[in-house]
Parts: structure tokens; sequence; C-alpha cells
């Protein structure tokens, strides 16, 4: 118990530091967090965690697939519904299929041991590569169908994994009844997920607490994963449409307070998530490295180095023709014209391993059910880790150059500016709303001018807190005027505190007051408009 207490505090302050380190040195953190738990695995008398693969998958998936889809806009989901599709169906399933072929032809393996690694290493993990892609100002369409592709890819690649260890473990497999199972499966979690989203959203809604609401919101994607998982789907898509329900309808019935307090929770969880994933990963070289003992090191890097040539030609194979052929109809051209080459290059690039693809190798049995060692299973774990690491590393650092290369953040910034003009004008527009309001209601009820006084200075500070436009000017007056505002709340927080030492005020008091400060703060903070625009 204490070994386990310590290794809990080892990683909470290696998180913290490779975090803050990342953000220094700028490379993405889960980079920094693979290769620290690498070398935490080797240092002597370190304990290594141990957790059941499928308990892994199940804690850890449901809110990070649920977050995303919250984060998600419907809107722009469903418009960019056939490239998203065509990256996690159809890429998961080519690349599957590739790998098989490539390791049954070329180094000797089963066709359905083959397709089991193939599906466990077919899907990308985002989380990486997003983390990159957010500092270098990628048009915002690229990110979208990124973000997509990550929601229900794993899905596709958690179905064929089951149906492939079914196969091995019992020899038979029917692909027209595997495609039925498939397509029962999306549908029937598609209506389970939205039935759970609508189930949970009006519990929210009736408690009106912030803090019952947030744990209904831990609760719905354990129940939105786990009754599909259980009965032999994968939970994904369950998760993914309960999330992308939330999304859609939650602004209507979620409170103000629950928002604000969410994001927070929320923020932190993913964070403590994603970080510790990352930092188990690392941590499993060990007991590889003691399992590789058992094998001939030749034949471990010829078999990482193939399947990793094969899932970067794979995608890049899949998503050129993905991308331009659909628009050689003329009604998807018209509607939605090619992008440059550019575009496709980079989602191309983006093909990182990650956990998840690590903890589905580990869920593999050590036995089959007649008694014999599950087929090449420690290879399986050895190939996989050795992709994730070289995806992880190679593309995760090689992004940033590729798209300064590719020149694509021009149209980024140029996206940027036009979509903060859009923010500004609807800010504009929503408080001139909000006055024609004040002016309707002054005339229908019997205000005192005090309250109407009041209302317009509020009003018109709101209103001069706006920058005139994103020329250089006018954002440095903004810039400048949010500056001044930080220490004019500083000056006010530290007065208080003078009056809570003096004896002038109660705790109780101080801690309303300083909760109207960080409002405003973080309120400044979602006001703020960028300076390094062009």
């Amino acid at each position: 118990m204490e070994a386990s207490f310590q290794l809990f505090l080892i990683l909470l302050a290696v998180l913290a530091g490779t975090a803050l380190l990342a953000r220094r040195i700028e490379v993405a953190p889960a980079i920094l967090l693979l290769l620290a738990g690498i070398v935490l695995a080797f240092v002597p008398g370190m304990p290594t965690p141990q957790l059941p693969p499928e308990l892994i998958l199940l804690l850890v998936l449901p809110p990070l697939i649920y977050s995303a889809a919250v984060a998600m806009s419907w809107r722009e989901f469903k418009f960019n519904l056939r490239p998203i599709v065509l990256l996690s169906v159809g890429c998961v399933i080519f690349t599957a299929f590739a790998v098989a072929a490539a390791t049954h032809y070329l180094l000797g393996l089963p066709w359905n041991v083959g397709f089991l690694l193939g599906a466990i290493v077919a899907p990308p993990d985002v989380v990486a590569p997003l983390a990159v892609a957010r500092r270098l100002a990628i048009p915002r369409r690229i990110m979208v169908v990124l973000e997509g592709e990550g929601l229900a890819n794993d899905a596709t690649a958690l179905i064929l994994y089951r149906f492939a260890v079914a196969a091995i473990s019992t020899g038979l497999f029917s692909l027209p009844k595997a495609i039925g199972e498939f397509s029962g499966i999306v549908v029937g979690e598609t209506l389970f997920g939205v039935a759970v989203g609508w189930l949970f959203l009006r519990a929210r809604h009736w408690a009106r607490d912030p803090q019952i609401e947030i744990t209904l919101s831990l609760i719905t994607p354990y129940v939105a994963y786990w009754l599909p998982e259980h009965f032999g789907g994968s939970g994904v898509i369950a998760t993914v449409a309960c999330g992308l329900y939330m999304s859609w309808n939650g602004p209507r019935l979620i409170s103000a307070a629950t928002r604000l307090q969410g994001i927070f929770f929320w923020d932190l969880v993913i964070y403590l998530i994603e970080g510790t994933l990352f930092l188990l990963t690392g941590f499993q070289m060990r007991l590889l490295y003691e399992h590789s003992k058992a094998f001939p090191l030749d034949d471990i890097l010829i078999a990482t180095a193939l399947v990793t040539v094969i899932i970067v030609v794979a995608r890049f194979a899949w998503t050129f023709p993905a991308t331009y052929l659909p628009r050689m109809i003329k009604r998807v051209r018209l509607r939605d014209p090619a992008p440059p080459w550019q575009w496709a290059f980079v989602i191309s690039f983006t093909g990182v391993r990650g956990a998840v693809s690590l903890a589905a190798a580990l869920a593999l049995p050590y036995a089959l059910p007649a008694g014999g060692p599950f087929p090449q299973r420690d290879l399986i774990l050895f190939v996989t880790f050795g992709v994730i690491f070289i995806t992880l590393v190679g593309f995760g650092l090689g992004l940033a150059p590729v798209v300064r290369w590719l020149g694509i953040a021009q149209a980024g910034q140029s996206e940027r500016v036009a979509e903060l003009e859009a923010e500004i004008g609807a800010r504009r527009e929503a408080l001139d709303a909000a006055f024609k309001s004040l002016e309707a209601i002054t005339e229908d009820r019997n205000l005192s001018e005090g309250v109407v006084r009041l209302l317009r200075a509020r009003h018109e500070t709101r209103t001069g807190q706006l920058p005139t436009s994103l020329d250089p000017d006018g954002r440095l007056i903004s810039a400048a005027g949010t500056d001044l505002t930080r220490e004019l709340i500083a000056a006010e927080r530290k007065f208080i505190h003078v009056l809570l030492r003096d004896g002038k005020i109660t705790d109780e008091a101080r801690r309303h007051i300083e909760r109207d400060l960080d409002l405003e703060e973080a309120s400044l903070a979602n006001r703020e408009f960028r300076n390094d625009l062009p």
C-alpha cells in the first residue's frame, strides 16, 4: 500500500514537472511523458504499476471520448462527416488489412494474427498531434477532421479487435456475419448513446445543483460506454453519440454555475488522465524488455520497422484518394470544393499511435480457450510499443517543421483573424440587443433612475472593453486596457487581504469578494484578443 502511494505521488510530480518543461521548450507533453515513463521504468527499486488492461480501457477511454465529443461542434462534425467517416472507418479497416497482408507475406504470420495486430495499431491517437497543432495556427477544418477522426476511430479498431480475437480463439470467422454485427453495433450504440444523453441531461436540469450535476456528468460517459461494451460492442460509438447530444442540447439546460465549475473540473480530469496514460505507457518498457529476451532482437526490430512503414504508407495512400475522389462527383464538389494538397498531407502526417493501442495489446488473453498459449502475444506487444514510440516521437517532433514547410500556417492565421472579427461583431450585436431590451424594459416598467444608470453604465463598460478592430493599434489598446484592469484587480485583492488581516472583515466575506474578482479576471482572459496576429 505504501509503495502504491509513493508511486502515485511520483507520477503526479513527474506529470507536473514534465508538463512545465514541455511548455518551456514547446514540445508536446505526451512525448516527454512517454520518455519520462521509460526512464522511470528502469530506476532501481521503482515499483511498476499493475492495472488490468480491461480496467484501463474502462476507466480511461470513456471520459476522454466523452469530453472530446462535448467539446466538438455538432454542426462542424455533421458538415465534415464524410471525411471523418472515411478516416475513422475506412482508413482503419484499410490499415488493418494492409498490416495483415504485409506481416503474412513478409513475416509469415497467420492471417488472423496479422489482422489482429493491424486492428491494434490502426487507430491514430490525436492527443499529441493536436497539442502541437493548436499552437501552429493550422486551419480549423483540419483540426475538426482530426478531432472527429479521433472520436470514432477507436470504435472501429476495437470492434475489429474483438472480431480478430474471437476468430483466433474459436477458429471461426464469417465476413457477412461480421459486417452485420458491425452495422448493428453502430446503429444500436448511436441510439443508446442519444438516449443516455437525453436522460442524464434531464436529470441534471432537474437537479439544478452544480455539485450534483458535475457528479452526474462524470457518471454519464461510463454508463454510455459500459453497457454496450459489456454486451459485446465497443462502447465508443455510444459515448461519442452521448457527448455530441450533450454538446448540442446542453447549453439550453445546463446552468451557468455548473458550466463554470464543470469546465475547470473536466479540464483537470482530462489533463490527469492523458498525462498518466502516457507515463504508464512508458512504464511498460521494463516489462517488455524482460520478455524480449525470449525473442531474437533482429525479429523484433524488423517486425516493428515493417509495421511502422506500412501504417504510415497506408495512411498516405488512403487519405489523398479519400480527399479528392469523392469530389469527382459534381454535387459533392459544388458543396465542398477540394482543399489544397497540403491539407491532405498534414492529415496524413498525424498518424501517431497512443495508449489505446497499447492497452488493447495488453488486454490480449494469455491462453486460448483450448488451453494453448495465445499465438504471438509477446511479439504483438513489442511491435505495438515500438510503433507507439516511433510515431509519437517522430511525428510529434516533426509536425511543426512539416507545417512550416508546407506554409499552411498563413491560412490558419487568416482564418483566425476572420473568426475573431466575427466574434467581436457577435459580441457587439449581442450588446446592442441587450441595450434595446433595456430600453424596452425601462419603458414598460417603473424602474428607478439609479437602476437604469447602473445598467447603462454596465453596458457602456462592456462595450468599451471590445477593440474597435483587429488592426495592431486596436489590439494594443485592448491589451493595455486588459493589463491595467488586471493591475487594478490585484490592488483590490491585496487591499481585501489587508482588511482581513486587520479583522475588519470575516473569511466568509473575503471569499465572496475574491470569487467576484476571480470571475472578473477569468472573464478578461476569455475576452483577450491575440496580439500575434498579422
